[in-house]
């Protein structure tokens, strides 16, 4: 049987991620801890590779969003400690056994994780507070506090490894007032807590965005996450794409007008004087939107962007290659350096991460060093 990636492959430059790194790395103090965001299969790249290549870059910490998310990585002998960024309720005893640590964002999940504690028999376990700050999504609000603290003052169960939060708009100028608030509210709402826990545990807010734009907030630890994949908050600041999907030509056929139409529906007319098609094994199921096929997105192959022609198919998808020196098993780069995750996404009109995480685990990812 042929490899996969003879196929498809979804390509993780280590290079790349490496100059992004280190780009990140420079906006920071030397103290600042960095945490790299690896949930989602690390934002479509594959979680363990992504994972493995951040440990050697010299992350601190990882997070990703569920608790099934952060045992894979431990089966897989990551050993960086991560953080759970939503860890719900029902899995503290899994969470435990796998040395991850929870972000709690409210009293009841504080509560229930006390008391598996107190059952097992353990103390001092890390947990990561949530404070709402203005997302509204998780975390503690301002009125909770004292209920919190409270409860921390007679819980030797756990010990707040950090105190953190999520600030929503940070990459909009527009709205750099309403960011600047939700930092300052985080200040002393963070503040509040240390003094009742006579402890000073790490405090993080910033995110990719927040790291370019507002520095003077780095506090102990910082969040990246679209940053080290090659997204940048600032338009002046090129970062360098790390993954980048490629796939091989299967078929190539030279269709006249009387060959009628092509593909499912068919969408994809034939010119007068004759079409060249190019099919290639990737399509919807692999996280090639349909909405990029009837020539909306071109790929790139042997230097030339050739359109998409017809619907996408679940599996495989066509290219318009008339006039183009193409032949079978030559490479096809569907985003990367040319075209870039940001031109799909603008087609598509959403964000660059609606497309990296849309490609799913059936595409082997290779590291390129």
């Amino acid at each position: 049987m042929k490899r996969e990636d003879e196929f498809s492959r979804l390509e993780l430059s280590l290079p790349a991620c490496r100059d992004n790194y280190r780009y990140f790395r420079s906006l920071l103090e030397p103290e600042t801890k960095l945490l790299v965001l690896v949930k989602a299969n690390a934002y479509g790249h594959g979680a363990v590779e992504f994972a493995s290549l951040m440990r050697s870059e010299g992350a601190d910490y990882l997070a990703v969003a569920y608790p099934v998310e952060g045992m894979e990585l431990r089966q897989s002998g990551i050993a960086l400690p991560i953080l759970v960024l939503t860890a719900g309720t029902d899995f503290f005893d899994e969470i435990i056994d796998h040395r991850l640590e929870p972000s709690i964002p409210n009293l009841d999940a504080l509560e229930k994780l006390a008391a598996v504690l107190r059952r097992r028999g353990m103390k001092d376990f890390p947990v990561h507070i949530k404070l709402d700050t203005g997302m509204h999504r998780l975390g503690f609000m301002s009125g909770e506090l004292e209920a919190l603290s409270a409860f921390l003052e007679r819980c030797p169960e756990v010990k707040v490894k950090s105190i953190f939060s999520h600030l929503s708009v940070a990459e909009d100028p527009a709205q750099d007032e309403f960011t600047l608030a939700q930092a300052e509210l985080f200040t002393r709402n963070s503040e509040q807590l240390i003094s009742r826990l006579g402890y000073r545990p790490m405090r993080h807010i910033l995110n990719s965005a927040g790291i370019q734009r507002f520095p003077q907030y780095q506090f102990d630890m910082v969040r990246l996450g679209i940053g080290i994949y090659g997204i940048s908050a600032l338009p002046g600041v090129r970062l360098k794409p790390v993954a980048s999907l490629k796939c091989k030509v299967l078929q190539i056929k030279h269709l006249g007008p009387e060959d009628g139409a092509i593909g499912y529906g068919r969408r994809g007319a034939i010119a007068p004087e004759g079409t060249t098609i190019a099919t290639i094994p990737v399509g919807y199921a692999d996280g090639i939107d349909r909405r990029l096929g009837r020539g909306n997105a071109s790929f790139s192959v042997n230097g030339k962007r050739v359109p998409t022609i017809g619907n996408i198919c679940m599996d495989m998808c066509m290219l318009d290659v008339t006039g183009v020196d193409v032949r079978v098993g030559d490479t096809v780069t569907v985003f990367g350096d040319d075209p870039t995750v940001d031109e799909l996404a603008g087609i598509l009109d959403t964000i660059p991460y609606e497309v990296m995480t849309s490609i799913p685990r059936r595409i082997d990812r290779v590291i390129v060093r």
